[in-house]
């Protein structure tokens, strides 16, 4: 898939209204090529073909010009994109002015560079943008070189001032992106213990110290990431629970969301959601997803894309347990939404959940061919080996209920023999004891030895969060077994 397949179909119905203004600045005889080929991908989009595109629009020509005509509308197309959007973005619009100033400067106009350097500077500053700073104090030293009107040492002072804070918060994001990076593979169905956190929680402590540092924005925010993904990893909900709420309100009533950051408020918001579910705090869950669906809308709907996964995935974990069939209508709908679909984790999420959710609801027949129909999916076959451990033993689960023993059976030794190195792991050591303790079920149905290992499975001592690691929970499942009893 080629840049241009990708970013057209993206276009909105501003963005492609702007491209074509912009693309009519130059008056041609005969039809445009250009936007053949634009107009062409935009229809197709992810069936486009360059070899039928090609034969439309050249008639068999030589492909070399076929090639060049690719890379000018790419260059048209980034060149609309940068003017239309250039100053929507505090940080777009600072990288913007600096792009002039050093134009400026590469024909020695040093007045009108010094003034564009000026802008960038006080759009950085007012971002506290500390890595742009670094490089934008760096110019004004090189441009002291060019005119008096620039005093080096007051430059020179304001980069070193700059650079501590930059250092700080390098160390902070370094620890922040290993560890969010940890949590993203893992899609928290894995309880692997992370060795930086020690190493972060360490961090916190030196960070905290500094009064100073801790009434700018910028870092408060850091220290926010900071607090929330160690919290987070140590499955900590309460806390959690207490210091979000504590934060966010802060946060809302010293004003310190705006565009620039508004990513950073929906995450907040998304974070209270799942946490106040994780305490099983229901309803005010649900009262916090429509505050996100809310804000979701403020800037004219700039992030809503982005997070309204989120905001459907809080209303099916709340409803899968005030009403389940609520939830699972929720769901039947997403099968249909392409924004959804669209992306394979999600499409993934979907039928999952429909699986858990009719398991819920003893529809076991349909649970199997949700479980069934996920295996064809993109998601499915990108996802980690554990999730997809879990994700077959939430079938022989249900396979179990449906009484499908025959099946049930072979499915398990093609378990055993497909995940045979994963399950001698310690950390999959409850998944190896639940699928020894339905080979027993289908084998030895109420014997005592049976009995008592299903009893000790539910009397140990499971780490915190494990209940997490579960597509369907097997404590909850083996309490509900007549051989439990």
């Amino acid at each position: 898939m080629n840049i241009l397949q990708l970013i057209i179909p993206g276009m909105n119905k501003e963005q492609v209204r702007f491209f074509k203004l912009y693309s009519g600045r130059i008056v041609t005889s005969g039809e445009r090529k250009d936007l053949q080929l634009f107009d062409y991908i935009r229809k197709t989009g992810k069936d486009y073909d360059d070899d039928i595109a090609f034969s439309k629009i050249y008639k068999g020509e030589d492909k070399n010009a076929f090639y060049r005509l690719k890379n000018r509308l790419t260059n048209d197309i980034n060149k609309s994109l940068t003017i239309h959007h250039f100053d929507e973005d505090d940080f777009i619009y600072a990288c913007h002015m600096l792009a002039l100033y050093r134009f400026f400067s590469s024909r020695n106009l040093w007045n009108e560079s010094h003034y564009y350097l000026r802008k960038a500077e006080t759009c950085a500053v007012s971002m506290e943008n500390y890595e742009l700073l670094d490089l934008i104090y760096g110019e004004y030293i090189r441009l002291s070189h060019e005119t008096l009107h620039i005093n080096p040492e007051l430059y020179i002072k304001k980069r070193m001032e700059n650079q501590q804070q930059l250092m700080q918060i390098r160390a902070i994001d370094d620890l922040l992106a290993a560890v969010t990076y940890r949590l993203k593979v893992s899609q928290n169905l894995s309880s692997r213990k992370n060795p930086l956190l020690d190493l972060l929680q360490k961090s916190i402590d030196n960070f905290v110290k500094d009064k100073d540092l801790r009434k700018s924005p910028t870092l408060r925010f850091r220290l926010y990431k900071a607090v929330s993904q160690l919290l987070l990893q140590q499955h900590n909900y309460e806390a959690l629970e207490e210091y979000l709420l504590t934060v966010f309100p802060e946060f809302e009533k010293d004003k310190l969301f705006d565009k620039s950051n508004h990513d950073l408020k929906l995450q907040m918001l998304t974070y209270i959601v799942n946490t106040l579910f994780k305490n099983n705090k229901l309803k005010q869950s649900l009262q916090y997803a429509e505050k996100l669906k809310s804000a979701m809308e403020e800037y004219h709907h700039l992030l809503y894309d982005k997070y309204i996964f989120f905001y459907y995935n809080a209303q099916v974990i709340n409803y899968s347990q005030l009403n389940p069939q609520k939830a699972r209508e929720i769901l039947e709908d997403l099968k249909d939404n392409e924004k959804i679909i669209s992306n394979s984790f999600y499409h993934l999420f979907v039928y999952l959940n429909l699986a858990v959710i009719l398991f819920t609801l003893k529809q076991y027949k349909d649970a199997a061919k949700h479980i069934s129909r996920l295996y064809l999916l993109e998601g499915y076959k990108t996802a980690q080996p554990a999730l997809k451990l879990k994700i077959h033993i939430a079938e022989l689960i249900i396979r179990y209920q449906l009484g499908d023993l025959e099946v049930l059976a072979s499915k398990l030794q093609l378990v055993k023999k497909d995940f045979a190195s994963l399950l001698n792991s310690e950390e999959m050591l409850n998944e190896k004891e639940i699928i020894a303790i339905i080979s027993e079920l289908i084998t030895s149905k109420r014997s005592k030895r049976l009995k008592e290992r299903i009893q000790r499975f539910l009397e140990d001592e499971s780490p915190a969060g494990e209940g997490d690691a579960e597509v369907i929970s097997y404590r909850n499942w083996l309490q509900s077994l007549p051989e439990s009893r």
